[in-house]
C-alpha cells in the first residue's frame, strides 16, 4: 500500500518504478481520483460551514421577530443536511476506490533489484555445495522404487482430487523429522521465537499481508468468511497489526512450521507429477519486523538462516536475486534459494526470503516508536521459508536415493528418525 501524498509529490519515482513491475503510469490516475476525493471533502466542509452559521442566524432572525426570514434560514438547513448526506456517502465511494485502486499495486523494487519481466532476468548471487554424481540415472522422487509406495497419490486423489499426497511409514515420518528439524534449527539457534498461529483467519489479516484483494483466487475461503492460510507469514506478520511497538522491542523474529493451502489457481498445467505443487503443504516460516535502517541487513541474515538448513542438509543449492518483473507483490527485493534436484537435473525454488519496505505495515497500520523522537514511523516486515518442507522432501529423497531404490537419510535427520539410516530397504 501507497502513501497518496508521497505520489503526489514524487509520480516520476513512482511511475518508473511501476514501468519496472512492467505496469503502465499510474501516478496521474491515483491523483486525480485524490483530487475528487479532495473536491468532495472541501465542498463538505464548506456546507458544514453554511449550515452551521445558518443555524446561529435562525437564533437571530427568530429573536428579532422575523419569522419568514427564520423559515426561509430552517429550509435551507434541511437541504444542507440532506446535501452534506449526499456528499459525505459521495467522499466514502471515491476514497473507497482510491484505497482499492492503491491496494492492488505492487510494492516498489528496492534500487539494486535487477530490471527483467520474468525469471530470465534473475541474477543468481552465489553456488554452495556439488551435486551429487550417480553411477545410475537418477530418478524423480515418485519413480524411486524403494520410495513410491509410500507415495499413495492414487488414495490422495480419490479423497481429496488432484495435487494431494497421501504419505505412508517411513516417508511420512521423514516429512515430520524435517519439519521438526527446522523448527529446532531456527529457534535454538537463530533466534526466531516459535509461534503456533491460527490456520484460519478473516478478510483483514489477507489484506494487512497483501494477499488481498488481488490474489483471492489463489487462496482456499471457508463458509464462513474465513480464509485457510497460504503461508504463516499472514498470521506472524499480522502479529503486529494495529499495534505500536518501542523501537527497542525490534528486532521481532517469529517462525512458525504449519500447514499452508493454496489453490494454485494460476498453475495449471505446471508440475503435475508428484509432490512439487501441492495444495496442502508443510512449511516453516521465518518473520522479521524491523526498523527501515536494518530491513536490508535483515534480508541477509534471514537468507542465511534458511540456507544453514540446506547446509546442514548436506544438499547443494543456489542463491538467485529475482528481478523486479519475477518478485512477488509485496516485495521490494527477494533471494530465492533454489536446490539441486537430480531428478530434474535442475535447481527449482525452496525458500523465498523477501523484504517488503513498509508495504504491509501501512495496510496493517504497524508502527513503531523511534528512541528520542516524538513522532511514529512505519516498521519494516520481511518473510521467508525456513525452509518449504515437502520441496525439502524431495530434495532429499532425490540426493539421496541410491542405486538399489532405496534411500539413505542425511545425518542430521537421523536423530529424529528413531537412528533409521535408509528408506526403502527390504
Amino acid at each position: 500500500m501507497f502513501d497518496i501524498k508521497w505520489i503526489r509529490d514524487n509520480a516520476a519515482a513512482f511511475d518508473a518504478g511501476m514501468a519496472r513491475r512492467g505496469l503502465e503510469p499510474q501516478a496521474a490516475g491515483l491523483i486525480a481520483l485524490d483530487d475528487e476525493r479532495r473536491a468532495c471533502v472541501s465542498s463538505l466542509q464548506q456546507a458544514q460551514e453554511r449550515r452551521n452559521a445558518a443555524s446561529k442566524e435562525i437564533g437571530k432572525a427568530k429573536a428579532s421577530g422575523d419569522e419568514a426570514a427564520a423559515q426561509a434560514l430552517i429550509d435551507e438547513v434541511a437541504k444542507l443536511k440532506a446535501s452534506l448526506q449526499a456528499g459525505e456517502e459521495q467522499e466514502r465511494e471515491v476514497s473507497a476506490r482510491l484505497t482499492d485502486a492503491l491496494s492492488r499495486l505492487p510494492n516498489l523494487p528496492h534500487d539494486d533489484v535487477p530490471d527483467g519481466a520474468d525469471e530470465s532476468a534473475n541474477v543468481e548471487i552465489r553456488r554452495v555445495g556439488t551435486p551429487p554424481a550417480f553411477a545410475f540415472e537418477a530418478k524423480e522422487h515418485f519413480e524411486i522404487a524403494g520410495i513410491a509406495p509410500g507415495l499413495d497419490f492414487e488414495r490422495a486423489a480419490r479423497m481429496s482430487g488432484a495435487r494431494f499426497v497421501l504419505l505412508k511409514g517411513e516417508i511420512a515420518r521423514l516429512e515430520r523429522a524435517l519439519g521438526q528439524f527446522m523448527i529446532d534449527l531456527q529457534t535454538r539457534e537463530h533466534g526466531y521465537m516459535e509461534v503456533s498461529p491460527p490456520l484460519l483467519v478473516r478478510d483483514e489479516a489477507l489484506y494487512g499481508t497483501a494477499q488481498l484483494p488481488k490474489f483471492a483466487e489463489d487462496q482456499f475461503k471457508t463458509t464462513d468468511g474465513r480464509w485457510l492460510i497460504p503461508t504463516a507469514e499472514v498470521p506472524l506478520t499480522n502479529m503486529v497489526a494495529e499495534e505500536i511497538l518501542d523501537e527497542a522491542a525490534l528486532p521481532m523474529r517469529v517462525t512458525a512450521l504449519t500447514p499452508c493451502f493454496r489453490s494454485e489457481a494460476g498453475s495449471a498445467g505446471r508440475d503435475v507429477r508428484g509432490m512439487l505443487r501441492q495444495h496442502q503443504f508443510w512449511k516453516c516460516e521465518m518473520v522479521s519486523v524491523t526498523t527501515p535502517e536494518a530491513s536490508l541487513d535483515e534480508l541477509e541474515r534471514m537468507t542465511a538462516c534458511a540456507e544453514e538448513v540446506l547446509k546442514r542438509l548436506g544438499l547443494a543449492y543456489r542463491v538467485m536475486v529475482l528481478s523486479a518483473g519475477d518478485m512477488g507483490f509485496g516485495a521490494r527485493k527477494t533471494h530465492d534459494i533454489e536446490v539441486w534436484l537430480p531428478g530434474q537435473n535442475a535447481y527449482r525454488e525452496i525458500s523465498s526470503c523477501s523484504v517488503c519496505g513498509d508495504f504491509q505495515a501501512r495496510r496493517m497500520n504497524a508502527r513503531y516508536r523511534p528512541e528520542g523522537e516524538k513522532g511514529l514511523r512505519f516498521v519494516h516486515t520481511l518473510n521467508g521459508s525456513g525452509i518449504a518442507v515437502g520441496r525439502a522432501l524431495i530434495a532429499v529423497l532425490e540426493n539421496y536415493q541410491n542405486g538399489n531404490g532405496t534411500v539413505t537419510v542425511p545425518e542430521a535427520l537421523r536423530p529424529y528418525m528413531g537412528g533409521i539410516e535408509t528408506l526403502g530397504a527390504r
